[in-house]
């Protein structure tokens, strides 16, 4: 349980802030990071905390999500509408058990949006998978202390269930900095080659990383797709020399 991350993109209301630890708490987590936060947690933020003021004291505030998640194997994005491309959608109780099967191998993050407007498309790009939380489509409108709630009950429940010895995952995945090192290669190679027109790239590399967010790639496998850019790249210096 001590590895699984709570982090909160661009808070705008330190109320927020100290419910989302109080939700967190009830539930036995205790990481919480902030992504530029509006304001930094005060004095409202921890008479909401109540008795969680100690997970509100230790939240680490970072600027970028990916300061946020680099260490991540698994990142999970909470994503209230359909977009453009389609990501891979977990449940809330699908959420719960992949987390529960990956956190002992590395850190995983479920990451929870502004207030009014959720998770941006290139935030959620960055995620592994999204989770959605089926609520009343006449009326889904749920707080930010509320989504953590929810997603952080079913965590416990299936910790618990699961009598503290949840499956776990003996898969060896990346860690969300190197998939974003590699996403950045891949970019660069397909400029060099001019399959991506720099100043134009259009869908090309949103539609590649739901590709391979869909595959999602095992860290040997992340290594050969490496070993295969950096060959393309050899081969194009060697072109122009």
């Amino acid at each position: 349980m001590n590895n699984i991350r709570i982090v909160l993109v661009n808070t705008s209301h330190t109320g927020n802030i100290g419910s989302v630890a109080r939700a967190m708490k009830t539930m036995g987590l205790n990481d919480l990071y902030l992504v530029d936060p509006v304001q930094a947690p005060d004095s409202h933020a921890s008479a909401l905390a109540a008795g969680a003021t100690d997970v509100l004291h230790q939240a680490k505030i970072v600027k970028t999500l990916p300061e946020a998640i680099q260490d991540c194997g698994l990142v999970v994005g909470t994503s209230a509408r359909n977009r453009t491309l389609d990501w891979p959608l977990l449940g809330p109780r699908e959420t719960a058990a992949k987390v529960l099967a990956e956190a002992p191998n590395y850190p995983v993050a479920m990451v929870f949006g502004r207030e009014s407007s959720g998770l941006t498309n290139e935030e959620l790009q960055q995620c592994t998978h999204h989770v959605h939380i089926p609520s009343n489509p006449e009326y889904s409108s749920l707080n930010l202390a509320m989504a953590v709630q929810t997603l952080a009950y079913e965590v416990r429940m299936q910790f618990l269930e699961a009598d503290a010895k949840p499956p776990v995952s003996d898969v060896d995945y990346p860690l969300a900095g190197d998939l974003e090192r590699f996403y950045q290669h891949l970019e660069e190679t397909l400029g060099e080659t001019g399959f991506i027109i720099k100043n134009h790239p259009g869908q090309v590399m949103a539609k590649l990383r739901r590709m391979f967010s869909r595959a999602r790639p095992e860290s040997a496998e992340l290594n050969i797709l490496r070993g295969i850019l950096t060959s393309i790249d050899k081969k194009n210096k060697n072109d122009i020399s």
